[in-house]
């Protein structure tokens, strides 16, 4: 026999059968009022009834038989095309979840998260919706030339993208990558940098990735510097992926006086790397990061960087899929926020 301590034993579950009972309806209004059917003509007075007996007898109706009577499974999927272990790394996916937490909590949504590490199965997010029984799903670091989000558009499946991709006619929200990063890169050139190196955050098929490199090399550009290759590594997400990044410059034997890291998470393991081979920022090397993660202000030095709204960001691409959801249509495909370039001690002048 199993007893647990400090929890009351009931003999059994609430049912809507009682709460049909104690209203004195049948137990199909019950459904109809607390499954909030349309259409269902039931009078106000009658609805109360069953309003209050089930909060007398504290019943909360079944999660999947509310979506068997109302088509709706009253979850949304966030889905993430990286691997676990990217995932258990990354400090600024928190404030994405936070972000969405608070608005399906305040909606009475559930969130299912699902990873993908193969992004180019034609059907697995058509898989992923009917398995998981989802009513719609926000799409995190979408990547280049995914055919799976092809297919998403052709079966119409509500979807929201946080990040940006030029050829789809799906909704987005996301900032500037581009322009973000090409900020950044100014800003050391305006500290009397030339030489400056470029470590992306992700491989060059993560659209955000491939824009932040495009910016930096647009900023060096506009200011009569020649973008050089050599001075470019594509990290992982990850701190290791930054270290070995940093190490890859280090032993290259270009010069360099600052460096562009398009990600604070990158740039940790940067940094690592750095302090390993004696060379101090920034009095040696000058650092920009990206994201603004809690962590960069108290690293050491704090670490200059692009501030994403990260929690806006999950907030209103959930807001905009709950209204897709409703049948509403927003009035832009595309949301972009503001970045803000966060100034601390980690960039000098030459």
């Amino acid at each position: 026999m199993l007893l647990i301590l400090g929890a009351p034993l009931k003999d059994k579950r609430t049912t809507s059968q009682d709460v049909a009972n104690l209203a004195g309806v049948s137990r199909t209004t019950v459904s109809l009022v607390l499954n909030d059917v349309k259409g269902a003509s039931i009078p106000v007075e009658t609805r109360q009834k069953v309003y209050d007996a089930a909060k007398t007898l504290g019943y909360v109706p079944n999660a999947t038989a509310q979506a068997l009577a109302t088509q709706r499974s009253k979850a949304i999927g966030l889905v993430m095309t990286r691997s676990p272990h990217h995932i258990s790394s990354d400090t600024f996916l928190p404030q994405i979840l936070g972000g969405l937490l608070e608005v399906v909590k305040q909606h009475k949504f559930r969130l299912l998260i699902e990873t993908i590490s193969d992004e180019h199965q034609d059907q697995v997010y058509l898989e992923l919706a009917r398995a998981k029984h989802i009513d719609g799903m926000i799409l995190l670091t979408p990547r280049l030339g995914d055919k799976g989000i092809r297919k998403l558009e052709e079966v119409a499946i509500p979807t929201v993208l946080m990040g940006n991709l030029s050829d789809t006619n799906l909704y987005t929200v996301d900032v500037d990558n581009h322009l973000a990063a090409k900020k950044a890169t100014q800003y050391l050139i305006e500290l009397g940098h030339k030489k400056i190196a470029c470590i992306a955050n992700a491989d060059s098929t993560y659209s955000a990735a491939q824009d932040r490199v495009t910016g930096y090399q647009d900023a060096l550009l506009s200011n009569g510097l020649s973008p050089n290759e050599n001075l470019i590594r594509y990290a992982d997400f990850e701190p290791k992926s930054g270290y070995k990044a940093m190490r890859s410059l280090l032993e290259s034997g270009e010069k360099f006086s600052a460096v562009f890291v398009a990600s604070d998470n990158v740039a940790m393991g940067a940094k690592s790397a750095l302090r390993e081979s004696n060379l101090r920022i920034p009095d040696d090397v000058s650092m920009v990061g990206f994201d603004d993660i809690p962590l960069s202000q108290y690293s050491d030095p704090p670490l200059t960087t692009v501030r994403i709204p990260a929690h806006d960001l999950a907030t209103k691409a959930c807001l905009l899929l709950l209204d897709l959801l409703q049948g509403k249509i927003p009035e832009k495909r595309e949301l972009i926020l503001d970045t803000e370039l966060i100034i601390r001690q980690s960039c000098q002048k030459l």
